[in-house]
């Protein structure tokens, strides 16, 4: 009953200490300068408006990329890394709750001593003969000791934890946009490298005609072992290409069943069948740089690291002050069990405890310098993770737009090529122009070809990059969601 009149007053006294302001900085977000507007031009369909690029894979309108992304979310295993991050920095933030209140222990114990004659200072208690130096203890006992946050060092703790735990939630989201990216553009390789082995087995077999033509033509003694000669150089030259896209293709396909946390070869069969590279959407809001620096995980998760680093100097500020602890233990001790537990066998003792490391003022200062250096390197990385976002962005609208340029002016380049190769072929065969002139345009038209399908591939990868620099696609996840809604607000002072 005493201990409980001791604790009661102090415990309202802790609940005054906890609303005083707590030592080290408080962290303000930084004024971050943004551009009103891209400094690149909005063409290929990119415009300023508000940005919608919630799912953005699924404007693509391709059903196998959505399945694969949806098991990229549930099994890959970086997505898997960072929840196991953000479930560690989750259970240290309920550790540092719980460090607020008493640290409450209990104990019994039964011991059986042994005295030394040799030994005795003081008398033996009354009831052991002076020749009996043997006897039992029974003791049981709770202790309690509670550490008054008065400077803040443990709200300091506690807000560091809260900021770094919606880091690592950041982290994640930011985890997340780049597994979405990479199983995008991997399918965009296997897609892509699809059309380009179709161009050149088409080639090959026009070739192959031409090959058989000029055969025959030799042997009717109309042409000269050249033209047979050149027509088999290019021939084997288009056949050499076969074996590169293969390989290109097998890499994506192994790449994106390691995405999906299954074996590299899970998705051969799957993904076997030729089909075309998904068409891009005819316009792509990208809205304005203000809002990107709410959109970007990586941008927020700086933040929230500096937010982090801010308060680590007031825990090692903390370290300047005296700590009070308040102790008490209570209990029942016995030399024998029948009266144990009797009123006679009880105890307890309480009172306060200051610390004070006096003598380490020196290394406690070098401590908050440190500190104060990490929130310098964090504002550094914040401030630089804002520029890059920027960038990104405006180097995804530059390569966007003018990759689209350049798939219109190859588009007309194989029209002219297909349309010169059949002037030369009927030249040819006519016998008013060499043949020459048709190897020159059947190289010509594979080359242009296979540029085209690259190009539309590069197309379509520019505008998955643009999505990432913009932010998009980590809204909507349930993945993500969830781990949201566990998290309570944080509150900045």
């Amino acid at each position: 009953m005493k201990i409980r009149k001791l604790f009661l007053p102090l415990t309202g006294l802790s609940v005054l200490i906890a609303g005083c302001t707590a030592v080290g900085p408080n962290y303000h977000p930084p004024q971050t300068a943004a551009p009103t507007n891209w400094s690149e031009p909005q063409l290929g369909g990119a415009t300023n408006s508000p940005v919608q690029i919630v799912e953005w894979w699924k404007t693509f309108q391709d059903p196998e990329l959505d399945s694969l992304i949806q098991r990229a979310v549930r099994a890959n295993y970086d997505l898997r890394l960072a929840m196991g991050r953000l479930h560690e920095a989750r259970a240290t933030r309920s550790g540092a709750v719980a460090d607020f209140g008493p640290t409450i222990g209990t104990s019994a114990s039964y011991t059986r001593e042994n005295l030394s004659k040799n030994a005795q200072l003081i008398n033996l208690p009354p009831q052991f003969p002076s020749e009996k130096l043997d006897y039992n203890d029974y003791d049981a006992h709770f202790d309690a000791t509670w550490e008054l946050d008065i400077f803040g060092s443990k709200r300091r703790t506690l807000e560091a934890d809260t900021d770094t735990l919606a880091a690592d939630r950041e982290d994640l989201r930011d985890t997340l946009l780049t597994v979405l990216g990479d199983v995008a553009r991997n399918y965009l390789e296997v897609r892509g490298n699809q059309q380009r082995l179709a161009i050149a087995r088409k080639n090959l077999a026009a070739q192959a005609e031409s090959v058989e033509l000029t055969q025959e033509r030799f042997k009717a003694g109309l042409t000269s072992e050249l033209d047979v000669r050149q027509a088999q150089a290019l021939l084997a030259t288009t056949e050499a290409t076969v074996p590169t896209f293969e390989t290109a293709e097998k890499q994506a396909v192994h790449a994106l069943g390691v995405l999906l946390g299954e074996q590299p070869g899970a998705l051969l069969d799957e993904l076997s069948g030729a089909e075309p590279i998904p068409a891009i959407p005819p316009s792509v809001p990208v809205g304005l740089p203000p809002d990107l620096l709410r959109r970007r995980p990586d941008v927020r998760r700086a933040e929230r690291q500096l937010a982090a680093a801010t308060a680590q100097i007031g825990v090692q500020t903390a370290e300047l002050f005296p700590k009070l602890s308040l102790g008490a233990t209570a209990g029942l001790e016995s030399f024998s069990a029948s009266d144990w537990f009797t009123a006679g066998g009880g105890h307890w003792s309480a009172g306060p405890t200051v610390t004070w490391r006096i003598l380490d003022f020196s290394r406690i200062r070098a401590q908050i310098k440190v500190a104060n250096a990490q929130q310098e390197q964090a504002l550094a990385t914040y401030e630089k993770a804002v520029l890059t976002s920027f960038q990104d962005v405006e180097n995804a609208l530059a390569a966007y737009a003018n990759e689209q340029t350049r798939y219109k002016a190859l588009h007309d380049s194989v029209i002219a090529n297909r349309r010169a190769m059949e002037i030369a072929n009927e030249l040819y065969s006519t016998g008013n122009g060499d043949f020459l002139s048709v190897l020159d345009s059947e190289r010509s038209l594979f080359s242009a070809e296979d540029q085209l399908v690259d190009s539309q591939r590069t197309v379509t990868e520019n505008l998955v990059t643009l999505y990432k620099a913009l932010g998009g696609g980590w809204e909507t996840s349930l993945l993500v969601q969830n781990e949201v809604q566990k998290q309570p607000a944080t509150k900045q002072n």
